[in-house]
């Protein structure tokens, strides 16, 4: 009789003695990564917070949920289920809400001002430059950015400065990502025509002045542009239509008939295609009404003639840089058009009140305009919410400036579908604070941006932390 065998399962140490070390190590990176996307995959909840939604009003005992990079649930916390996995927060005493959206920056850009190696803020090689893209210099790693997030901005316009009247095409950024491609949401959002005088060529005295210098030299300049860009879309409109018969006639080209003999004569040969130019090509979006400029100007008369500029070629735009153009605010009302203020902090010209920029948002709401603030900085983004704040002691109501910041801007770049509030459904930008997010006073304790909690940190706090100690 032959023994009987007892099979037994070996032990888990006894199988991982039994791999080799590559395999050991491959098998510790795969549970790191299984247990590291659970983690990340985990909803998170801010729950008994002040939420301020900006589209339906305060709740005072709150929640939300975040899963993935989407808010899935918004409201009093009575009434909101969170799931068994969250990881909660308790926002007892905190103020909750959306990121905050800075509609002109040059973040990416610039790092240190007096060290022109770190700046790539305009191209000054041509005052006319459509074909400039702000994508293909920004700088995902710049230290300016994580100082901004850390007071609540989590996305921002980043334009040219504005040396030049058509400078390049601005920006729309996340403040978060593993490299730029994830922090560019929109490469070419819109394009900036600046006619504030700073444009013209004329400084360095007389005798080093260049074409255009003057203001009727600005707009002489841009208006060839549009009209070149206009001749050219026509003629590749052209090609395309006679590339167009081109193919169909070749295709009904006969084998073996008389008839068919005579088609193949007919046949019409493919035209040529017209020379590429890249800056004509790239105003045409703006031509055809596909995309946005922003006109900046500062003074009633700069400003009245570049919009009738704009209108000439049926330009789709908003207003920026209007802070010394109070004497024409009901024609700015009349234009329908939104408006980017700021920096309220400017002093007032001579002539005008001392409080004729500080009341300027309050002005332009009163009329029926709709708002956003910019800080045009990439150093001081992180005071965006400090202007906004200051605007409501000259008047602006305190949800209009909070509108301002967060869903006024996302509704004139176009991704109100996506940020600017607290809803169901849109990307978990989300902000915690330890009080009103409009006041100087407060402290912004947790960023959340894409539903993911970003360091607190920047190169100021690893600098304080150091030396601190």
């Amino acid at each position: 009789m032959k023994p009987s065998v007892i099979s037994r399962q070996p032990s888990a140490k006894t199988v991982w003695s039994g791999c080799s070390r590559p395999l050991q190590l491959f098998l510790v990176l795969l549970f790191t990564a299984i247990v590291t996307t659970a983690s990340a995959q985990a909803p998170i909840a801010l729950k008994g917070g002040k939420l301020l939604t900006v589209t339906h009003g305060t709740i005072e005992n709150g929640t939300i949920v975040m899963q993935g990079d989407k808010i899935v649930a918004v409201g009093p916390a009575s009434s909101v289920t969170i799931p068994s996995n969250a990881q909660v927060v308790d926002a007892t005493g905190m103020t909750i809400y959306p990121g905050l959206i800075d509609s002109e920056t040059q973040l990416g850009l610039t790092e240190i001002s007096a060290e022109q190696m770190t700046n790539d803020l305009v191209e000054l090689s041509d005052e006319i430059m459509p074909h400039m893209h702000v994508y293909d210099a920004f700088h995902a790693e710049s230290a300016l950015i994580p100082v901004a997030r850390l007071n609540g901005i989590t996305n921002a316009i980043v334009a040219p400065e504005s040396e030049d009247t058509i400078p390049g095409q601005d920006s729309f950024i996340q403040l978060a990502g593993q490299d730029a491609n994830q922090m560019l949401l929109v490469r070419d959002i819109a394009m900036p025509i600046n006619f504030t005088g700073d444009q013209r060529r004329n400084k360095g005295g007389f005798e080093k002045r260049r074409f255009p210098s003057t203001r009727m030299g600005l707009i002489a300049q841009m208006r060839q542009s549009f009209l070149d860009a206009k001749d050219y879309e026509a003629k590749w409109t052209e090609y395309e239509h006679k590339k167009s018969e081109a193919e169909n006639s070749t295709g009904e080209k006969g084998k073996s008939t008389e008839k068919g003999k005579e088609k193949e004569k007919e046949k019409k040969s493919t035209p040529m295609a017209p020379k590429r130019d890249l800056k004509l090509e790239a105003l045409i979006p703006y031509l055809d009404g596909k995309k946005t400029v922003v006109l900046a100007a500062e003074d009633p008369s700069d400003l009245e003639t570049i919009v009738s500029f704009a209108n000439e070629f049926h330009l789709k735009f908003v207003l920026n840089h209007i802070s010394h153009s109070q004497p024409v605010l009901d024609y700015v009302a009349s234009l329908h058009v939104p408006v980017i203020v700021g920096p309220i902090y400017e002093a007032p010209k001579e002539d005008e009140r001392y409080d004729a920029v500080y009341s300027l948002p309050a002005q332009l709401y009163k009329r029926g305009v709709k708002i956003a603030f910019a800080t045009y900085n990439a150093h001081n983004v992180r005071n965006l919410p400090d202007a906004a704040g200051f605007a409501t002691a000259f008047g602006l109501p305190y949800d209009e400036a909070l509108k301002a910041v967060t869903l006024n801007p996302a509704e004139i770049w176009g991704v109100s579908d996506k940020l600017g509030s607290l809803d169901v459904g849109k990307t978990a930008n989300v902000v915690m604070a330890n009080g009103d997010p409009l006041d100087v006073k407060t402290d912004v304790k947790q960023v959340y941006i894409g539903g993911k909690a970003i360091p607190m940190t920047s190169r100021q706090t690893v600098l304080r932390d150091e030396y601190s100690k």
